[in-house]
């Protein structure tokens, strides 16, 4: 009972560190991508963030265009309706389709500094650094 005891107030104390996102410093804010880990960014192209006074987000993925909603409850984060321009471009093809693959599977962020962070759980799948 000691143990039970113990480790809910450990979950507790842990869950109240998460950092909570607060939507009014993500309005109107655009984001640059600084890191996709485990793939080297394209040199000749970018992938953009960009968030709307609704919360709905628009970005470059490194050769097409998207866009969709956000839905921030505290910490937890999900891109819903992703859809995007259906160009062909060879050279960043890799980077744009694992780009747009870990958007789709964020739940979480933190904002530390200029930085954005989305998270996997409590994995670090992008991070962006502000452009504005």
């Amino acid at each position: 009972m000691k143990n039970l005891f113990i480790c809910g107030m450990l979950i507790c104390l842990f869950s109240a560190c998460l950092e909570k996102i607060d939507t009014s410093k993500l309005k109107n804010t655009n984001w640059e991508l600084s890191s996709l880990p485990d793939l080297a960014l394209p040199a000749n192209a970018k992938a953009t963030l960009n968030f709307g006074d609704s919360l709905n987000v628009t970005g470059k993925s490194f050769c097409n265009n998207y866009g969709g909603k956000v839905e921030l409850t505290d910490n937890k984060v999900a891109f819903k309706n992703i859809y995007g321009t259906k160009m062909l471009c060879m050279q960043n093809d890799a980077a744009e389709r694992a780009y747009l693959s870990a958007l789709n599977r964020v739940n979480g962020a933190k904002m530390e500094n200029d930085m954005l962070y989305l998270l996997t759980d409590s994995k670090t799948v992008l991070v962006f650094k502000r452009a504005n």
